[in-house]
């Protein structure tokens, strides 16, 4: 019996430390990819946050991803119950971790979301007997609609302590930006979950975590796979798995951010800016046609696409961090750069 318990407990340290592995590779490889219009790659940075700060913020993240790993391997062993994971507090912890290894402000804040109680999937996953993608979704959702008001709590901590930009406010919930807001959400029993569902309708990443990764898994994911078998570089597979994206999904933060201009409310301001947004995925879309990183026009087109959202203060980030959830799900599926 001693073995035994030796043994799954040697399992889940294992499992937990692929997962940490996978999870820190993923993020790294996104930022390294080459160019993605509007966001830090290896050759842009921004005025206060640079290619390095990214580097830096998806090693630091390790220890999160590890522990919410092996969380979720004790919820596949019966030990845990998917509620006592600690989602919220394991984000916060994250973006803790990474403020502490960098100076480049919000750099990791949407990764954090969708990675741990991904992480914490994937470990579930490995102690019930292995990893497959629906599997790993199954978990993920199921974790994800566990999750409790304090870790609703444990996240607005977190944004009032990373202070990013860009967020607006929402009618009907509380301010974000309020230090009492974590208390007024815990107050009200208000879930991560339920405020993710909320927040969907006009956030794409949220929408990532109420749909168990309905763009990563069905759409990130199989592109990646697919690009990489037809080019043999996985810098193509990254930067157009991007583009197909963003040509699908306008993105709700180049809207938001857009739309912040005008009003301070965050649906509102998605909507004000979705015309912006759609020029953005047009333009990827017209990228795409061209052959993007295949051909020297589509190079050029795309570099100049670069140009233009760095000139208008547009970044697509949301859609770097489905891109970057698609290549933890791949790192975790045997993906190998």
């Amino acid at each position: 019996m001693i073995r035994e318990v030796a043994y799954s407990i040697q399992r889940a340290l294992e499992a937990a430390d692929f997962v940490m592995r996978a999870g820190q590779l993923a993020a790294a490889l996104e930022v390294c990819g080459y160019p993605k219009p509007g966001n830090v790659h290896r050759l842009r940075d921004y005025s206060d946050t640079k290619f390095e700060h990214f580097i830096a913020g998806s090693i630091a993240m390790g220890p999160a991803l590890r522990e919410a790993a092996l969380r979720g391997a004790r919820v596949g062993m019966g030990e845990l119950e998917a509620s006592e994971v600690g989602v919220g507090e394991l984000i916060r912890k994250t973006l803790g971790d990474v403020r502490e290894w960098h100076r480049g402000g919000n750099t990791h804040l949407g990764i954090a979301l969708l990675f741990i109680p991904l992480a914490a999937a994937a470990g579930a996953s490995c102690a019930e007997g292995g990893l497959d993608l629906e599997g790993v979704r199954r978990a993920f959702g199921s974790i994800a609609r566990s999750t409790t008001a304090r870790d609703a709590a444990e996240f607005y901590r977190a944004i009032s302590e990373v202070k990013p930009g860009g967020l607006g406010r929402v009618e009907g919930l509380p301010d974000v930006s309020a230090p009492e807001s974590a208390r007024e959400v815990e107050s009200e029993g208000l879930t991560l979950y339920e405020l993710m569902v909320a927040s969907s309708a006009w956030d794409m990443v949220a929408a990532e975590f109420a749909r168990e990764l309905e763009i990563a898994a069905l759409e990130g994911y199989p592109s990646i796979l697919e690009l990489l078998e037809e080019t043999d570089d996985l810098n193509v597979a990254i930067v157009h798995t991007y583009l197909r994206l963003l040509s699908r999904h306008p993105d709700t933060f180049v809207a938001r951010k857009y739309g912040l201009r005008f009003v301070e409310d965050a649906p509102k301001a998605v909507e004000v800016g979705m015309r912006a947004a759609r020029r953005v995925s047009e333009r990827a879309r017209g990228v795409l046609e061209l052959g993007g990183l295949l051909s020297e026009e589509g190079t050029e087109a795309l570099r100049e696409f670069d140009e233009e959202l760095a000139e208008e203060g547009l970044n697509p980030g949301s859609t770097a961090d489905i891109v970057a959830t698609s290549l933890f799900l791949a790192l975790l599926l045997g993906l190998r750069p």
